[in-house]
């Protein structure tokens, strides 16, 4: 659910002293914020923020097609390492052993060729 429009979005109130303050400099340097749910506004644009992840801070420069947004999507709290060796492995061997069309499909592994005759039971079997 998002924010009512009345209400107009938010923006820490120590977050924008500190736009204000650098707005006036020619070099500004970075802000460093732990606020990931302020959403960025206009003033911010052409600005650079140090967004907190959990972890350490990412360098962010805010440019025009962020304004709408959160800072926190643009400093991602996950780091993903890719999937494992054995993952890609397998993919790898399914896709190379995928049967073509009209052709035969293969036996399980340690089956064997000729089938084993049935073997039933009759009366006497069951009794003993």
């Amino acid at each position: 659910m998002s924010r009512s429009i009345w209400k107009g979005p938010f923006v820490d109130p120590n977050l924008l002293k500190k736009v204000e303050k650098l707005k006036g400099q020619s070099n500004p340097t970075p802000i460093k914020t732990w606020a990931r749910k302020t959403t960025i506004i206009p003033e911010f644009v052409g600005l650079s923020f140090l967004i907190h992840n959990g972890k350490k801070f990412i360098p962010i420069k805010i440019s025009d097609e962020m304004v709408g947004h959160k800072l926190g999507e643009f400093s991602p709290t996950r780091t993903f390492s890719g999937h494992t060796p054995a993952d890609k492995k397998a993919a790898a061997e399914g896709a190379a052993a995928a049967p073509t069309a009209g052709a035969a499909p293969k036996a399980a592994p340690g089956a064997t060729a000729t089938p084993k005759p049935a073997v039933t039971k009759g009366k006497d079997d069951a009794k003993k």
